[in-house]
């Protein structure tokens, strides 16, 4: 039984783990292009004219 136990412990634990990395790196890929993406627009505003 606790060896059940320490099995469901250490999957719940790695899979916590993998999902931390995941969404590390999401969250640094998504910053990354915000910051491309802002950096086009204010470089293209000096041609808009209204």
């Amino acid at each position: 039984m606790e060896e059940k136990t320490y099995r469901i412990m250490r999957a719940t634990g790695t899979i916590s783990v993998v999902v931390g990395i995941v969404s590390i790196i999401v969250g640094i890929a998504s910053g990354v292009l915000m910051i491309i993406s802002g950096a086009k627009l204010i470089s293209g505003k000096k041609n808009i004219m209204f």
